[in-house]
């Protein structure tokens, strides 16, 4: 009777649940690019371009499809694009809640179904979906132009995929839901190879149900699980192109046949192949073979998504990461090669001294032909007492050092290593301390934490690196979390006015152990199937990526797929939740509010973390793109640097059609000799970047790194260094120990000779800095390595010849400037290099103040003045690095220095409309914002910013000395920071004899200091 009524109400549940979530994500979405890899996604959906490896073909020909939704207005292709992120997560959910109730009504059992257990087994689904749909790593993936809300679609199809063939097993179409897994397996290649994870799952519900479960039985479905993941990770994905590349090799370079024959000769063959075996198996009967070969036909099919790659690379679209237009190129990107590769079973220590090195070589297509170059990164052989099994602590970076012996509390037992330089005590860390590291940084920090912060509860959104005050996961259980983070008595300023602390207070993490331990006890086998989807999805990434401590930012969007699978648990939280209370249930007839009540918990969730993954109204990509691109005159060249720095500055271009005279080029990219030849191009509406080193002299495994040697140590012109640098005569080259001979630069002390009359006549320089206009440049180069983007850099530099004009984004560290900082003209977000003789004591004090006011004044910043715009840890690390407090002071000093006050002014109240204090609180920042309102004569505002910045760092200093004593030193950064930027606002009120103002901040902090017995050093 209520098994009709139970389908019928399980897609109604479903839909209902679907819609909630895909409400919640369109309501949430970002109206524009974010930041990290968003700009670079959308700019290539936009116009199927080739970004960064190893590709997702598939998602951006999907992007492709919603940017029409755009209807030609280009500032809504973003937000059309995130559409396909919020409804491939609202699918998601949708076929999370079918997996969970077919779970759920195979733990009940053929029997019919009652009313209480309909209830049960649809309320388990409506929960387990509904926590998944508010939890914080989901969330923020939903909202964004990113592959991994796609790639959980993946993963949820093909999971629901298994149950269904599961349930129609014996029937006579049963096997076309295997055939439609491999398809879905095939597509999602061309999205995210996380999917593939969900295989040993998928092998096991199939061994369950076709077989009797014996030991033996488990051990070969294990090895068939595992093997099939390594066959389609290492033999199929990069094995088909492999094949394709060593065939093209053959057909170029011996037979003289095109480029790219070899290659689709291949292609054809295969298809023509696989089309005669599954004619054949079909007609003999053969229904095994047949189904075996359907499946690795269309896992083909999905996997063609990636000649998408190939044949817009070839179209030499304007981005064209790798210039993949080749067999051989395509295997190299599908490899992420660029990256390099970690080791995973056996590999040195962090110390291990290195005792020679093995080149490598590889394979690329140049002129025409496949040519073999030297590797320049070669094989490193190492003394193997420093070598171990399972090395997790392995990287040589002497910026990991530390964090890998705070971790892994490395002691050491010491070896000593016989070198050319004598004899030398090395401390090798024990296997132990390895495993500890492993246990609690890499599973504790980069794992357990994220699946907390989803379940438990977050402290805030900040990045940590294993600190008490930055990216815990919470409970909100006082007295659990106060022993969680060392007793500490107060809360912190971030924390406590930060939207991103959410509490949760373990209910959803309870329950998905209930449901855990109830699904242990009730369907065994199937506890297995989502629990090997739980480890291989979560623990096995976490081995697999032997993630190195401080990563660029937080990873937890990895492991969506095993908070999936942990959901599904949730869900039967509350069947397990039923089961202990029965009796007392069908007694009293309120299994229906026994529900309302669970369903609480994921509303509890949506509660607490709607403000900080609400992105709807925030602009601040996009805006800080176009102030970057603002700064600039035209036809510009802007050196940027990372992926925050450039990926929205591309997305302006590529989409809004903003500034596209203006040639971006990433210094990352910038030793890539791909991305050298395309900035030889016309693209847009800027015109091709002068260079004097040909492509063959920059071709990969030439000139990679270069020595400077001092052979000239008078000034010389640069175009004669980079002439020298670019020559293959013998004797340009320096000879080395073992024989060989590599190019070098001649000088450090570099000029460039500049046609003043030239320079001037073409308007490049600024009519109030021609006075100052330089016959020569003049620096010193202060590197004694160049590094082939460095040499490129110089090369532009000297050809380039002043024909247009040269930035520098501010963010860049500041080595990139190549020492050419007095040069500098400050343009608000990127540095002008100019011909120019400034007098500034502080080379970020080059101005032109007019031309600065006319361009600043007019800026935005994403809109984060409006109340409810979301201001996350990404926005002030944004912030932060433009330091727009900083430029804006700045500025704003300069004019009331030359008597322009109203203008100084306007400068401050236009900063101060886009970045109010109340909202964007920032360590130490707002001292020159504080400073230029007593120089523009705003003395109330000079002092209303003062007391809000004094308060806000005695409510720091009030947690930091709360502290007990070993956490306190934790904090010796914070607090010398906060009373390093006291020491600056107080000098600078005394030299503007601001007796008053300075008094009551001094009074302020005395205060505190009376309060809390201890002494904050000023002065």
């Amino acid at each position: 009777m209520f098994e009709k009524t139970y389908r019928k109400y399980n897609n109604i549940l479903a839909w209902i649940v679907f819609a909630v979530a895909a409400a919640t994500y369109l309501l949430t979405i970002e109206p524009t690019a974010s930041f990290w890899d968003c700009g670079e996604f959308v700019s290539c959906a936009y116009k199927l371009q080739i970004g960064h490896p190893p590709g997702a073909p598939l998602f951006l020909m999907m992007g492709r499809l919603f940017s029409l939704l755009s209807f030609g207005h280009r500032e809504y292709v973003a937000a059309c694009i995130n559409m396909l992120s919020a409804l491939a997560s609202a699918f998601t959910v949708l076929f999370l809640f079918w997996s969970i109730t077919h779970i759920a009504k195979r733990i009940h059992g053929a029997a019919e179904l009652t009313k209480d257990k309909m209830i049960v087994v649809l309320g388990s689904g409506a929960v387990g979906a509904l926590v998944y749909t508010f939890s914080d790593t989901f969330w923020f993936s939903a909202v964004e132009a990113e592959v991994y809300a796609s790639s959980s679609l993946f993963t949820a199809i093909v999971f629901w995929a298994i149950l269904k063939w599961e349930a129609e097993f014996g029937q006579a179409r049963a096997n076309r839901w295997l055939i439609f897994i491999a398809y879905m397996l095939g597509l999602s290649i061309g999205v995210h190879l996380l999917n593939l994870l969900a295989i040993p799952a998928v092998v096991f519900v199939y061994y369950f149900k076709r077989y009797k479960t014996t030991t033996k039985g488990v051990l070969l479905a294990s090895c068939a699980a595992v093997g099939l993941l390594a066959v389609m990770m290492y033999g199929l994905i990069p094995g088909l192109p492999r094949l394709a590349a060593a065939v093209d090799i053959l057909a170029v370079n011996r037979f003289h046949l095109p480029m790219n024959s070899g290659a689709l000769s291949v292609l054809i063959l295969l298809f023509v192949l696989l089309f005669v075996g599954v004619w054949w198996s079909l007609k003999q009967g053969k229904v095994v073979l047949n189904t075996v070969l359907l499946a690795v036909a269309v896992v083909l099919i999905g996997y063609s998504s990636y000649t998408m790659i190939v044949i817009r690379s070839l179209a030499g679209t304007s981005l064209n990461e790798n210039k993949v237009d080749n067999a051989g190129a395509l295997l190299s990107y599908l490899n992420r090669d660029q990256y390099g590769d970690r080791p995973l079973v056996y590999g040195p220590y962090y110390n291990a001294p290195a005792i020679g090195s093995t080149p490598k070589y590889k394979t690329i297509a140049f002129g025409g032909k496949y040519i073999k170059i030297e590797d320049p990164s070669p094989k490193y052989e190492y003394d193997d007492r420093f070598c171990t099994f399972f090395p997790r602590m392995y990287s040589s970076s002497s910026s990991f050092r530390d964090a890998y012996q705070n971790w892994g509390d490395v002691k050491g037992v010491p070896l000593t290593v016989n070198s050319d330089k004598g004899n030398n005590v090395i401390m090798k860390p024990t296997f132990i301390e390895n495993m500890l590291f492993f246990v609690k940084f890499q599973v504790g920090q980069m794992y357990f934490r994220y699946l907390l912060w989803n379940f438990s509860g977050r402290q805030n959104d900040q990045q940590g690196h294993g600190g008490f005050t930055r990216g815990n996961w919470l409970t909100g259980i006082a007295a659990f979390d106060q022993l969680m983070l060392g007793n500490q008595k107060k809360i912190s300023p971030v924390e406590r006015n930060g939207s991103s602390r959410n509490f949760y207070f373990f209910l959803p993490f309870v329950l998905g152990l209930m449901g855990l331990f109830f699904h242990h006890s009730s369907d065994r086998n199937y506890f297995w199937v989502v629990m090997l989807l739980f480890f291989f999805t979560g623990l096995a990434i976490v081995i697999y990526l032997n993630q190195t401590p401080y990563q660029p930012r937080e990873r937890d969007y990895a492991y969506a797929g095993s908070f999936y699978a942990f959901a599904i648990w949730i869900g039967l939280g509350f069947y397990s939740l039923y089961a202990s209370l029965e009796p007392y249930l069908k007694k009293r007839g309120t299994t229906l509010s026994l529900l309302g009540l669970v369903l609480l918990v994921p509303f509890l969730m949506a509660f607490e973390n709607w403000d900080d993954h609400d992105r709807s109204g925030r602009y601040l990509a996009r805006d800080t793109a176009r102030n970057y691109l603002s700064s600039c005159d035209k036809n510009a060249i802007l050196f940027t640097y990372g992926d925050n720095d450039t990926f929205p500055l591309w997305y302006v271009q590529e989409v809004e059609g903003f500034r596209t005279d203006v040639r971006i080029i990433n210094i990352n990219l910038l030793s890539a000799d791909w991305y050298i030849n395309q900035l030889r191009q016309k693209i847009y509406d800027s015109e091709p970047v002068k260079l004097s080193l040909t492509e063959a002299k920059i071709v990969e495994g030439t000139r990679e790194a270069i020595p400077v040697i001092e052979k000239f140590p008078m000034q010389t012109d640069l175009r004669d260094v980079v002439r020298f640098i670019g020559e293959d005569k013998e004797e340009c080259k320096l000879l080395l120990s073992d024989g060989t001979k590599m190019n070098y630069a001649p000088s450090r002390q570099l000029k460039i000779y500049v046609d003043s009359a030239e320079v001037a006549s073409k308007g490049l320089i600024p009519k109030e800095n021609l006075q100052q206009l330089s016959s020569r440049v003049e620096w010193t180069l202060g590197r004694d390595v160049l590094m082939k983007g460095d040499i490129m850099m110089l090369d532009i530099i000297a050809s380039n010849n002043w024909q247009r004009p040269i930035y520098f984004s501010t963010s860049l560290p500041g080595d990139n400037y190549l020492g050419l900082q007095k040069y500098f003209l400050n343009d608000g977000f990127a540095f002008h290099l100019m011909p120019c003789q400034f007098k500034s004591a502080d080379w970020r004090g080059n101005m032109n103040s007019e031309r600065l006011y006319e361009k600043m004044t007019g800026w935005k910043w994403g809109s984060l003045s409006q109340k409810g715009v979301l201001v996350d840890d990404n926005s002030l690390k944004t912030l932060n690095l433009m330091d727009p407090f900083a430029a804006y002071g700045r500025l704003a000093k300069q004019l009331a220095a030359e008597g322009k006050i109203e203008k100084a002014q306007s400068v401050i109240k236009a900063f101060l409309d886009e970045l109010p204090p109340q909202r964007i609180q920032t360590d130490g920042q707002w001292v020159p914002i504080i400073q230029a309102c007593l120089d523009a004569r705003m003395p109330d505002k000079a002092e209303e910013l003062a007391l809000l910045m004094t308060h806000y760092y005695i409510d720091s200093f009030t947690y930091i000395y709360s502290l007990d004593p070993g956490r306190l030193r934790q904090m010796g950064y914070e607090k010398s920071l906060g009373e390093k930027a006291f020491t600056e606002l107080i000098k600078y009120l005394e030299t503007k004899h601001q007796d008053q103002l300075k008094a009551k901040i001094l009074d302020l902090i005395k205060q505190f200091e009376t309060e809390c017995h201890t002494l904050v050093k000023i002065g």
